[in-house]
């Protein structure tokens, strides 16, 4: 095509000066700087930019923003590619490489048409009823389809580019830059509200953008430039543009997709929790349904005047407006006013049209054709001409075409309907309004307004007004005193006049085979919808999958109510019964990139580090959850086993340090806290005293033990809890679902505190001694500290908690402490142990002396199948209370005599150590164990060491009836098929009455 042929010789929002060279299916073409791939398409005159989804028909462009079905382009090469982005939401810069997906072999000689000829074949349920059988042919079905649709392809190379998320807090988020929006965000912001305010287009000012009409006295992209420069001046008000607002969840959070120009990262998701919400999102344009009136030229009203007007592109030669409202006569007037041509304006009404818009048009010499209706297209590959019949407003009959009128361009208007998709993520209920004809929002359950016209205001003035009225209310329910404020003196037009027409009848002597189109980008036709219900389905969301009604990237934005229409046409039922489809985030498609955010490649699981990492720079370390700890502390040339032994006999006939930092510390307090407690732990939460600690778990609904740890009641009302380093984010997870979904009448406030403080365990019989070299400011003896107790107290001047546990049966302290002092109390401790040999162990050593002690480790030593009874724990079950998982223990699986249960387990050589995971087996005598296939299993090891400190291996494990089998020897056996005979003995090894850890 010649280079930019539709493109007008002045007028737009464009940068003349600054040419722009893309490609569209390998054609070099031009554009200019502000121009949309959509805008840039239609300049050098390409009226074909896709295929239909199922009977691969020619399309065009029809819309101007988030509501175009057709113009779906694959974007960029290699790496940077990109699919299934829409062309009108495609900013052009130079060298942009864009491809239609749909089309073989080529976009204007499809051998997919074929599915056009036979559209008799191709209706509502097709996939469904055709690719049944037999059923070994599916795999061939599913490639023929995929290929048929001509989705994009994803990039085969890994992602090159940056995302982010950022987390924000604000008084007032308004969702939307047209006039509504700038109006609640200017009001809010004026009263001093912390404002944010999102729009997915690349500028402020939505349909002002295209307009010519007066705010205020000044031009309306004037009077946008105003109110922009004062938001921008505001150091409250944060703005963004190229921002969508995707997602709108409980408790006023919302998710926004930033598409970054200027930025290291390609996009950035914000994540942001507001007092109040602003809906502004504005209206989408229906089309009218008609014969063809998806053939390449027919474009929504609205979207022709904001390319002629914003982009300086005038779509086509000769047009027809097809209209049932006022709206499309302005497109008519920005036509003519440009230089284009109008033949006529075909309105369906037999009156009632504005008169000064009537006055305009004939003014400007186009005709007016009150009663009478559009019902068919000429024209495969570009539209030819239009059939023009009276209209009686009969839906249900057949119409008779009176005259053709050739053109090149439709422009179609069918009334507008409210952008209620965050509305209705929220929670928010729509109703039918009859007057206006669309779903308007109604009952809300959060704290959200909408405005504008997407609250059915369609008249500027009141667009205006109602952003106004919105933004003072929010700031006022977020404490701000409201100044007065006025609305800019506009031209006050009144609302479009609209009769519905949600069909055009067919007519006569038209073939048969002519489609009219509700769903564009997925071929659903009326006659789709009307076989949907003579098959039986009644319910909109039965309909929407059976016909593929709403599917699709625009989410049924287009064609939706126009499909609810034809729908409850056919049920005879009014429209507001039949309702609307469930609208579902995203609001738009979102990349897989813009929400993993940093989580992607090596941070896909971050590792995280404690505070006191850096005193550990030459250590081997190990990864336990998402947190990098020290594995053990090798002197010299020594092995994991050899430094083991040294950190264990260190530690039990010394004193040994270790970080303890990456345990899960909550705190949860409030008035109902022990109410709260004491329905997820086990024992009785208000038999403790303040400043104790005991031990505690937790179980499943299952009745399982899910995780455990130490918990110290530091204040009446204020607990903190500790978890196992791996469980402490479900931990976390875990209670805040049983508080805000079951239990939300309680009073309870969670806290995790896992990075704000770091513990260092001091442990051992010498690290009494270790505090008092420190200026420990409390008396550490048992008496006035006895063991299972917390204190604050003070060492070497710092504030401390200091805790008396012990996870090894030894004599130990853990040190609570602000994590901008962990490193530096680290080094102060190791100086004061210097004398006594303080020797750092790593999560090995750590493991020994708990198994010593026989301590469970849940999660190594549990498996989600594991009863407090099985560990020998039901002194942890409270009697007078009711807890969560105290009634499926008294299932009979969970009190049956051949559980697993825990207990230890010796080599009976005295120097084979096992494996964990080895399997636990009979072996009878005389029988080998090979000769039973498969071999019964009686259970398996779990954990496993080699004692320095009682000089043989030990090991803990569950085995069915462990309890009852002390002294016995049966066998471990691992895969292939080594065994070693072990003896079944208690789980404590070492220091069985507890005495070293109660001195």
């Amino acid at each position: 095509p010649k280079v930019q042929v539709n493109r007008l010789l002045k007028g737009g929002r464009i940068d003349r000066s600054t040419k722009i060279k893309f490609t569209f299916n390998r054609k070099i073409l031009e554009g200019y700087e502000g121009d949309s791939l959509a805008s840039a398409l239609l300049a050098n005159g390409i009226d074909i930019v896709a295929r239909s989804f199922k009977l691969h028909r020619p399309r065009g462009i029809v819309g101007s923003g988030a509501e175009e079905p057709n113009a779906i382009m694959q974007i960029g090469e290699g790496a940077y590619t990109e699919p299934n982005l829409k062309a009108t939401q495609v900013e052009l810069v130079d060298g942009l490489v864009s491809s239609s997906t749909k089309g073989w072999p080529n976009l204007h000689f499809d051998i997919g048409e074929i599915n056009n000829v036979l559209g008799r074949v191709f209706t509502a349920g097709f996939y469904y009823k055709t690719f049944m059988f037999p059923k070994s042919f599916w795999g061939l079905y599913e490639k023929f389809i995929r290929h048929s649709a001509g989705f994009g392809t994803v990039p085969k190379l890994p992602d090159p580019e940056q995302y982010e998320h950022y987390n924000a807090h604000c008084d007032v988020l308004v969702v939307g830059a047209g006039p509504a929006g700038l109006m609640a965000a200017q009001a809010a912001a004026r009263v001093g509200a912390r404002v944010i305010i999102a729009d997915e287009q690349n500028e402020f000012g939505g349909s002002l953008l295209s307009s010519d009409v007066k705010i205020g006295g000044l031009p309306a992209c004037e009077w946008v430039r105003a109110v922009r420069e004062e938001l921008a001046l505001n150091d409250e008000v944060s703005m963004l543009p190229r921002s969508t607002v995707f997602g709108y969840f409980d408790c006023n959070f919302l998710t926004i997709a930033e598409r970054c120009v200027d930025k290291q990262a390609k996009q950035i998701l914000w994540r942001v929790r507001a007092k109040q919400v602003v809906l502004a999102q504005g209206a989408f344009e229906r089309p009218l349904v008609f014969c063809n009136n998806d053939r390449p030229g027919v474009m929504l009203a609205s979207a022709i005047s904001i390319y002629i007007r914003r982009y300086g592109v005038m779509p086509g030669k000769q047009t027809v407006v097809f209209t049932n409202n006022d709206s499309a006569y302005q497109c008519a007037l920005d036509i003519v006013e440009n230089g284009g041509n109008v033949e006529a304006i075909i309105d369906s009404r037999q009156g009632g049209a504005d008169l000064d818009l009537l006055e305009q048009v004939k003014s400007a010499g186009i005709a007016v054709m009150m009663g009478h209706i559009v019902c068919d297209v000429k024209g495969r590959t570009r539209v030819r001409s239009v059939q023009v019949a009276k209209w009686s407003g009969d839906q249900s009959g057949e119409v008779s075409p009176s005259m053709q009128i050739d053109c090149d361009l439709v422009a179609m208007s069918g009334g507008w309907s409210p952008a209620v998709h965050l509305h209705s993520q929220s929670g928010g209920k729509n109703t039918w309004d009859e007057d206006k004809h669309c779903f308007v929002p109604a009952v809300t359950t959060q704290a959200l307004r909408s405005v504008g016209s997407g609250n059915g205001q369609f008249s500027l003035a009141d667009c205006l007004q109602d952003g106004l009225t919105a933004g003072i209310d929010a700031a006022r329910d977020c404490g701000f005193t409201s100044e007065v404020l006025e609305t800019p003196e506009t031209l006050r037009l009144r609302y479009n006049n609209i009769e519905p027409l949600w069909r055009v009848p067919a007519a006569k002597h038209i073939d048969k085979c002519a489609k009219q189109f509700l769903d564009f980008q997925n071929d659903t036709s009326v006659a789709d919808v009307r076989q949907a219900v003579t098959e039986g389905y009644q319910n909109v969301e039965h309909v929407k999958r059976y016909t593929a009604l709403g599917f699709g990237t625009d989410q049924g934005k287009l064609g939706n109510i126009n499909g609810m229409a034809v729908l409850a046409m056919s049920l005879n039922v009014p429209i507001k019964d039949v309702g609307t489809t469930t609208f579902r985030p995203c609001y738009t498609p979102t990349t897989f990139g813009c929400i993993a955010g940093e989580s992607v490649k090596d941070l896909y699981e971050p590792v995280r580090k404690t505070a006191i990492h850096e005193c550990f720079s030459t250590v081997p370390m190990e990864v336990v959850g998402q947190w990098l700890r020290p594995w053990y502390f090798p002197k010299e040339e020594e092995s994991l086993d050899e430094a083991v032994a040294r950190e264990c006999l260190a530690t039990r006939n010394s004193v040994g340090i270790m970080d303890a930092s990456t345990l899960g510390k909550i705190i949860v307090e409030g008035p109902d806290a022990i109410t709260f407690l004491n329905r997820i732990y086990t024992h009785d939460i208000a038999k403790m005293k303040v400043g104790t600690c005991t031990y505690g778990i937790t179980l499943g609904e299952d009745g399982m033990v899910k995780d455990d740890g130490v918990m110290a009641r530091l204040a009446e009302n204020k607990f903190y809890l500790t978890t196992t380093t791996g469980g402490a984010a479900a931990a976390m997870s875990w209670l805040e679902i049983w508080l805000q979904t079951e239990w939300p009448e309680l009073n309870v406030y969670l806290s995790s505190v896992t990075d704000h403080f770091s513990t260092i365990a001091l442990v051992g019989p010498n690290s009494r001694k270790v505090l008092d070299k420190m200026d420990c400011d409390i008396d550490l003896s048992a008496e006035t500290f006895p063991f299972m107790t917390v204190v604050d107290a003070s060492l070497n001047g710092v504030s401390v908690q200091l805790f008396r546990v012990s996870f090894s049966g030894e004599l130990a302290y853990e040190i609570n402490i602000d994590s901008r002092f962990a490193k530096s109390m680290w080094e102060s401790v190791m100086a004061a142990g210097e004398e006594f040999d303080i020797t750092p162990y790593g999560t090995e050593t750590m493991h020994v002396l708990r198994a010593e002690k026989g301590f469970v480790i849940v999660g190594q030593d549990t498996d989600g199948s594991v009863t407090p009874g099985d560990l020998s724990m039901k002194w942890l079950l409270a009697k007078n209370k009711d807890f969560l998982g105290k009634r499926s223990l008294k299932r009979s699986d969970s009190v049956r005599g051949d559980r697993k249960q825990f207990v230890g387990f010796l080599s009976e050589d005295n120097q084979s150590v096992l494996t964990e995971g080895m399997q636990l087996v009979e072996k009878k005598p005389g029988n080998n164990i090979s000769s039973e296939n498969p071999v019964p299993m009686l259970g398996h090891i779990t954990s496993a060491y080699h004692s320095a400190c009682l000089g043989y291996p030990i090991a803990l494990g569950l085995l069915i009836g462990g309890k009852k089998r002390m002294g016995e020897t049966i066998f471990a056996c691992d895969s292939k098929g080594k065994t070693i005979a072990v003896k079944v003995v208690s789980s404590v090894f070492y220091d069985a009455k507890g005495e070293r850890q109660n001195v």
